[in-house]
């Protein structure tokens, strides 16, 4: 496998989804879905890698 980097568009956005899933670790309503905020962003991230174009 082929890993190429993921375009800016997808890069910023996982970043932006991480550091919301990051506050939302800290506030105390979202603290449920914390974790998976950070999921969808390591999938996103990872699906840019693997996927050309992506």
């Amino acid at each position: 496998m082929k890993l190429t980097p993921p375009t800016k568009n997808v890069f910023w956005i996982s970043v932006i989804i991480a550091v919301i899933g990051l506050v939302a670790l800290f506030v105390g309503s979202f603290a449920p879905y914390a974790f998976w905020l950070m999921l969808v962003a390591y999938v996103l991230l990872a699906l840019g890698n693997t996927m050309k174009g992506f």
